[in-house]
């Protein structure tokens, strides 16, 4: 039996119709995550592959590693070509699930970046992090089995 919306005091306010269902979890607020999150992973990964977005200027260790990441010749392409298709695939809303964990580690490693090269800008890592879990929240039914004991 359902407790009446009444209980939840000031808090149904921030509560939808489906009282049970937090406000982040509405469809809209979900678009609007996702578009956020996929137009910024367009848009990084695009400048990995073809730079038209110039780089701020990074604090001397954190150079030497984005300079010895481009001396590769490989890596800084396969990231920039994953984030495209991880952004395409949230923007067209396909895999959706999928594409958040492909994300994971490319976050992680982002996060890591700037918390032991370059906290100066840490800002656009954590928005990246923050949308990343906050949707991971929104399609955890879709994790479920991955949990769950093998029958």
């Amino acid at each position: 039996m359902k407790p009446h919306p009444k209980w939840c005091g000031f808090f149904f306010i921030i509560f939808r119709k489906n009282y049970y269902q937090p406000v982040i979890m509405r469809s809209s607020y979900t678009k609007i995550l996702r578009w956020i999150l996929g137009l910024g992973l367009l848009v990084f990964g695009s400048n990995k592959l073809f730079p038209f977005m110039e780089t701020p200027p990074l604090p001397p260790e954190a150079a030497n590693f984005m300079t010895s990441l481009e001396a590769t010749g490989y890596v800084l392409p396969a990231i920039g070509l994953l984030e495209v298709i991880i952004g395409l695939m949230i923007l067209f809303n396909k895999w959706v699930p999928f594409a958040l964990l492909l994300l994971v580690p490319i976050t992680v490693n982002i996060l890591m970046f700037h918390i032991f090269l370059d906290m100066p800008g840490i800002w656009p890592a954590l928005v990246i992090a923050v949308l990343n879990v906050l949707l991971i929240q929104k399609y955890w039914k879709a994790y479920k089995p991955l949990f769950q004991d093998p029958v």
